[in-house]
């Protein structure tokens, strides 16, 4: 992403001042009772100072083991700074070796897997940092250090999570975008040639009546569900609008009400759902004819989504749907509560000899 690779330069960027940094102090500090030795800490920083900006800036290898070794180095280098400092380990004004270049792991872990991963390097570095501390009693235990790597760490992390983000939501909303520019497209083409055909053909159809009239209804069923289809708005990547869905199934006897917001749900959830819902519609052509009246009612509320349908057929006497499952018929049993039990929803059966059936499916968001 062009946003974490922003950070990865920064990182880089801060690495090779924070390595010029601890040279100026190694050239300038008194206090080193072994300098060779410190500057042969330098040489180490500056190899894999060089190393790191390479390999952190190829996405293949921003990986766990390029972090750990990049936290190892960092802790050695610090923890070699006792043999650099001597007797002057703790003394006012001295700092160990590579000063604020161990603040660039931290950073990397932060960048690469969040807040918690950032906290979880400074912790290391802090750890090291305050043992070189305790172990020399005449020095001061400052935790300042300590506090100022958790800070970045965590701030840090959570400036980068947030950003990536930001960048995945504008790369789905310009899809979104470039989607909705090419389904109006083919909405006027199809609106010049289909759908003008198929609204003929059902007029054409009823004047004439007969075999022609069943026709012209089948005609009439498909405008309607080719005008909805290209009428609804994409839903987010990975999520599916149910509203889009279930208007296929509007037709002159079947009534789809809808709010006008989204009904977004996770893709599998909203086929699953629309699948409950044309099993329902089947039972009702089945069992109340094909020319039986539909209506289907979508809402949203509480974290949930009811689908209902209801009908005003003849209704279910008492036990049937007992019965038959155990013969064996499970349309209602499995296409309908077994898919939303799979979903993780429920299935209410509100119905009476001679006053109609309704089905209400609700489903988790």
């Amino acid at each position: 992403m062009a946003i974490e690779g922003a950070f990865w330069r920064a990182i880089a960027v801060f690495r090779v001042a924070s390595l010029v940094y601890a040279a100026v102090l190694m050239a300038q500090h008194r206090g080193y009772e072994q300098p060779v030795l410190g500057w042969l800490v330098i040489g180490v920083m500056v190899a894999w100072t060089a190393g790191a900006t390479f390999a952190y800036s190829v996405a293949a290898l921003r990986r766990w083991p390029l972090l750990a070794i990049d936290l190892l180095v960092a802790v050695a280098c610090l923890l070699a700074s006792p043999y650099v400092e001597g007797a002057q380990q703790g003394a006012m004004g001295t700092m160990p070796v590579p000063a604020t270049w161990v603040a660039g792991p931290v950073l990397a872990w932060a960048v690469h897997a969040g807040r918690r991963s950032g906290a979880v390097a400074a912790a290391v570095v802090a750890a090291g940092d305050l043992w070189l501390r305790v172990r020399t009693p005449e020095a001061p235990i400052l935790i300042n250090g300590a506090v100022l790597l958790f800070l970045s760490g965590v701030v840090v992390g959570h400036v980068a999570r947030l950003a990536r983000q930001a960048e995945e939501r504008l790369q789905q909303a310009t899809e979104m975008e470039a989607a909705q520019r090419e389904r109006d497209r083919l909405a006027r083409d199809i609106h010049d040639s289909v759908l003008q055909v198929l609204a003929l053909v059902q007029r054409r159809g009823r004047q004439i009546g007969g075999e022609a009239a069943e026709l012209g209804r089948l005609a009439g069923e498909q405008e309607a569900a080719l005008r909805e289809l290209v009428a609804a708005r994409p839903a987010a990547t990975g999520a599916t609008d149910l509203r889009t869905l279930l208007l296929r199934h509007a037709s002159p006897q079947v009534t789809v009400s809808t709010p006008a917001t989204p009904l977004v749900l996770p893709t599998p959830v909203a086929e699953g759902t629309a699948a409950a819902v044309r099993a329902a519609l089947d039972n009702v052509r089945d069992h109340c004819g094909p020319d039986a009246r539909a209506w289907i009612f979508a809402e949203s509320s509480d974290g949930t989504i009811s689908v209902t349908v209801r009908d005003e057929g003849p209704g279910i006497p008492d036990g049937r749907l007992d019965q038959a499952a155990a013969d064996g018929r499970l349309g209602i049993a499995q296409s309908i509560r077994g898919r939303i039990a799979d979903l993780g929803g429920a299935v209410a059966i509100a119905t009476h000899a001679g006053e109609g059936t309704e089905i209400e499916i609700t489903v988790p968001v």
